[in-house]
Formats: C-alpha cells, sequence, structure tokens
C-alpha cells in the first residue's frame, strides 16, 4: 500500500540527506535495503524467474543496481550486468557497491550491440534517477528504446528501480524517452511523477519501501501532495436527521445546453440527482426542455431565449423578451450553481455565461464552472473562493493563455508557457498552483492522477481508468460537485470527493463490462450507491 506522502524529486533527496546527516544511517545501508527490496518484490511477482539483465548507469540509481545484481547472484541467479554509465565517475557509496558486484557471480558487460539480444527471465533498469531535469542524453535515450523493443519483443517483465528511467519525478512526464516497466519499487518518498501524466503507462504496479528511515525523518518534511483514498473519505458527507426536506439538501441549478448539446446538461442534472442533491433546476435552450423531462422527471427544466444581438429585430418567439428575467429568477432561488456543460460558444451561450457570472459576484453562491463555461472566462474574471473550476488539460492551457502580461512573469508561469503549453499533460503541478494562484476556489486538473489544488494543499486521485476518456465525463462530475456543495461541503472537501467518486463511479462500471464503450452514464447508477457509502454512520 502507497503511502499518503508524495513527494518532489528535491524533497526525497532532503529526506534522504536528513536520514544519513542527522539519523546516522550510511549511505551504503540505505541502498542496500533499496536493492534487496528490488530483488523480494521481484522474486514475490516472478517466482520461476532464474535469469536477469540489469542496466546500470550513474550516481545511487546504478548503485542500487549493482547490489541488485551482487544479490541476485547470491541467490543462484544468472545475472548479466550491462554498465551504461561511467564506472570512474561513480560515488564512493555507489563505487562500494559496484565491487561488491565485481566479487560476486554476476558478469559485468560493457554496453554493447549484442546485449540486446540476450534472454533473461527478468530485466533491471537502474540507468537514470531523480536527478533528470532536462531531455535523456542520446546514448542513454538509445539504450532505453532497446530495452523497451527488447522486452516488448520477448515479453521481459521490466523492473524499475526507484522510478522508470527518463521519467520526470516530479511531473510525470516523458524527458523525451522513458522505460516501460511492469513494477517499479520506489524508496523513502513516492515520487508524485509515478501517479501522474506518463507515470503510470510507464510505472506499471507501484511498490513502495521507506527502507527503514524512521518516521521522524518525515516529521521534519511536509509532503508536496496528498494522496487520496477512499478510507479517507469515508463519513464526510453529514447524516440526515429523520425531520429533513429537500430544501436542506440543496437546490442545484445548471445551466448549458445550447442547441444540438441537451445531453451534456442531462448528464450533470442526473449525476446531481444521484449524488444526493435535494432539489436540482436546468436552464437550458428551450429545444431541449422537454426531452430532458421525459428522461428525468424528478428535474425543473426552464428553457431560456434572449433576444438576438446578431439581429435587427428581437427572435419571434414569446420567450425572447424575458429571457434575463427568467434565468435570474431561477439564480435567485437556487443555492449552488453549475455553469458550463454543452453551454456552446454561441451568442445565446455568451448572454448565459454573463448573466450567470454577474449575479454569483453579487451572490456570492459556491459554484461550479466546467467546459464552455471556463473556455469563456477572460482576463477580466476576478478570483473567487467560492467557485471549483474543473478543466481538462487543454482547457487549463487555454485559461493560463489568458493571463495578462503582467501576469505573466512569475517562475512558473514561465515554465509552463515557454515549454509546455503545447504537451496535453506539462507539468501538472506547476500549472494547477497557478490556476489556483490565479482564479481561486479549488482547482481540478482533470486527467490521469487528477489533480485538487485548494491553495493549502495539492490531492492526487489514483482512481480512474482509460474507459472513462469518452464523451460526457466531465459533465457527470461537475454534476457530482454541484450536489456535494449543496449538501454543505466546503469547496476544497467538495471538490476532492467529488473527484473520488466520480474515479471510482468509472472504476466500478469497468468492473462490470470493460473499459471500452463505457459510457458516461454508465457512472450514474454507482454515484448513488457511492454517495450512501460516504455518508457518516454515526446514527
Amino acid at each position: 500500500m502507497l503511502p499518503a506522502a508524495l513527494f518532489d524529486a528535491g524533497s526525497v533527496r532532503e529526506l534522504d540527506r536528513i536520514a544519513i546527516e542527522e539519523q546516522g544511517i550510511t549511505g551504503i545501508s540505505l541502498m542496500r535495503r533499496a536493492a534487496v527490496a528490488c530483488v523480494e518484490v521481484a522474486q514475490a511477482r516472478w517466482p520461476e524467474a532464474k535469469s536477469a539483465l540489469v542496466y546500470c548507469g550513474n550516481g545511487n540509481n546504478a548503485g542500487d543496481g549493482y547490489l541488485i545484481a551482487g544479490i541476485l547472484a547470491q541467490r543462484d541467479f544468472k545475472v548479466d550486468v550491462v554498465v551504461v554509465g561511467d564506472v570512474d565517475k561513480l560515488g564512493a557509496d555507489a563505487r562500494k557497491a559496484y565491487r561488491f558486484c565485481q566479487n560476486s557471480d554476476a558478469v559485468i558487460n560493457n554496453l554493447a550491440p549484442q546485449v540486446f539480444s540476450q534472454s533473461a527471465d527478468l530485466i533491471f533498469d537502474a540507468l537514470l534517477g531523480t536527478g533528470l531535469k532536462g531531455p535523456v542524453r542520446d546514448r542513454f535515450a538509445a539504450v532505453i528504446d532497446s530495452i523497451n523493443r527488447q522486452a516488448d519483443a520477448t515479453s521481459t517483465p521490466v523492473v524499475a528501480v526507484d522510478l522508470p528511467s527518463g521519467l520526470s519525478a516530479d511531473s510525470g512526464g516523458r524527458l523525451g524517452v522513458a522505460i516501460r516497466a511492469q513494477a517499479t519499487v520506489t524508496f523513502i518518498g513516492t515520487k508524485r511523477g509515478l501517479l501522474t501524466a506518463d507515470g503510470p503507462d510507464h510505472s506499471g504496479t507501484l511498490y513502495f519501501d521507506d527502507l527503514e528511515v524512521p518516521q521522524a525523518v518525515f516529521d521534519r518534511l511536509p509532503p508536496d501532495a496528498v494522496l487520496l483514498s477512499e478510507h479517507m473519505m469515508k463519513g464526510s458527507l453529514p447524516k440526515r436527521p429523520r425531520n429533513s426536506h429537500k430544501n436542506k439538501f440543496g437546490h442545484i441549478l445548471v445551466v448549458g445546453g445550447d442547441e444540438g448539446m441537451g445531453g451534456a446538461v442531462a448528464m450533470s442534472a442526473e449525476a446531481a440527482l444521484r449524488s444526493g442533491a435535494g432539489l436540482v433546476s436546468v436552464a437550458t435552450h428551450p429545444t431541449h426542455a422537454q426531452a430532458l423531462l421525459v428522461r428525468t422527471p424528478e428535474l425543473m427544466v426552464r428553457g431560456v431565449l434572449f433576444d438576438d444581438p446578431d439581429l435587427d429585430k428581437p427572435n419571434d418567439t414569446p420567450e425572447a423578451g424575458i429571457g434575463r428575467s427568467t434565468i435570474e429568477r431561477l439564480l435567485n432561488q437556487c443555492s449552488v450553481i453549475v455553469l458550463g456543460p454543452g453551454l456552446g460558444s454561441s451568442s445565446w451561450s455568451r448572454q448565459m455565461f454573463e448573466i450567470v457570472m454577474s449575479h454569483s459576484a453579487q451572490s456570492g453562491k459556491p459554484m461550479v464552472v466546467d467546459a464552455d463555461g471556463l473556455n469563456m472566462m477572460t482576463v477580466g474574471v476576478e478570483r473567487r473562493d467560492s467557485w471549483i473550476l474543473t478543466p481538462h488539460p487543454g482547457e487549463a492551457r487555454r485559461l493560463i493563455s489568458n493571463l495578462p502580461a503582467s501576469q505573466n512573469v512569475s517562475d512558473d508561469y514561465q515554465g509552463i508557457a515557454e515549454v509546455e503549453l503545447d504537451q496535453a499533460n506539462a507539468d501538472r503541478f506547476s500549472m494547477s498552483a497557478l490556476l489556483h494562484r490565479t482564479y481561486g476556489g479549488a482547482v481540478i486538473l482533470k486527467g490521469v492522477g487528477s489533480l485538487i489544488n485548494d491553495g493549502e494543499q495539492i490531492s492526487l486521485c489514483p482512481y480512474g481508468n482509460p474507459g472513462m476518456s469518452s464523451a460526457g465525463m466531465g459533465d457527470v462530475l461537475s454534476g457530482v460537485a454541484g450536489a456535494l456543495l449543496g449538501q454543505g461541503l466546503s469547496v476544497s472537501l467538495a471538490a476532492k470527493q467529488a473527484v473520488l467518486m466520480h474515479a471510482l463511479a468509472g472504476d466500478r462500471a469497468v468492473a462490470v463490462a470493460g473499459e471500452r464503450g463505457l459510457l458516461a452514464t454508465d457512472l450514474i447508477p454507482h454515484l448513488r450507491k457511492l454517495s450512501n457509502e460516504f455518508d457518516s454512520h454515526d446514527r
């Protein structure tokens, strides 16, 4: 089981320093414990394995590799070591590890093309560690590519030592090219990049070992992020008294659904109901009103139409002149607003957006902004603490790009804007920090390893699956978040719990029939059960 605390590479190095310099644990002792942890994971996972290829680079990661090779040889494995780094540049502890390997029955080979045709039951990746910052250098990149091809061709499992070589420990992005491992054994502190962006695809199954570092070391350094767990959210929803009525559990107004996009508001509204909201209203284009009521008769639906500013005269419909008063009346009646599902980008969409944003700024009502609502946010939008923003990486890039030049001078922004804005999963931690600092509230940066930044802490959700890469998933999430706000959860807690419920619902749905073909509406039946599981059972 992974610990809740997640760290960047610099923090893990500091933990390592405290353990060595202040707790008196020698570097070679930590290195040997790491090697034993890798060997034991590999033997437990692949008990029939009797031979191994160990690729060693530079630094302490290579030292781990040399110790792994020597320990495997002691356990009667046939071991071949491939030296990719420069042995003469090894540090003192890694040099001790190299000598241990030399004195074992492991065969040490210099890098040569024929090593990639060698057969083995296991491959260990001890090439590059957490210190890698820029793109992998050509020599190591070629080796990583060859190892990946070798493993694919022979179906040989790869065990990554601490983290897959070429993966950023901080962002989870590939630094040009990265090892694809079936298992990763990480030490002392779980590197946050293993759990987001490209991390899960390259890490395989994650194993953690604290290397017997005392708790006093971890108490010295706060984590950079926290891993969400199902257990953490148990009992987070208040129990419902017998003397209840619908108005106690929130009146959610879902605003969106331009012509042809009524499904988005339908999914968001139904998800809100199934997540425990007492009342749900929908303000949408009149063409969708009847269909929404037929699908979910528990909804209250109002069609809203405005005078068209692009025409010389008003629309020839009775609703056109009263659109503003209709939406304003709904905004006054509700307790939580969900803006954006299927909102579109037409003049109708813009009017809906501006009326809702103006009202919410004055009323201070809690709000969820999603999809087209995010795309319409411009430079003039003020920072608020009362909302949840739910961008996917593309929407996050647009929100950052909308910042005025005077706000583009921060180190975070420069790193994102100049290097990574064209990458879908760029440094997500920096992105979320910049978005929160600029827009406030709680920012949910969606994607594998979704991040929730509330300004106090970054939380990472390890649940969810590739089947959820389909239309409408974000609409469902916004409805869940709105329902939780309506039931009294804070902006921060509602954001975390919404992401957790949404991801777990997706996992339960794929357990029924697999990932391919998963629909957003397949999550909705599971949301009801999850909302009751998170209920307080102190009755």
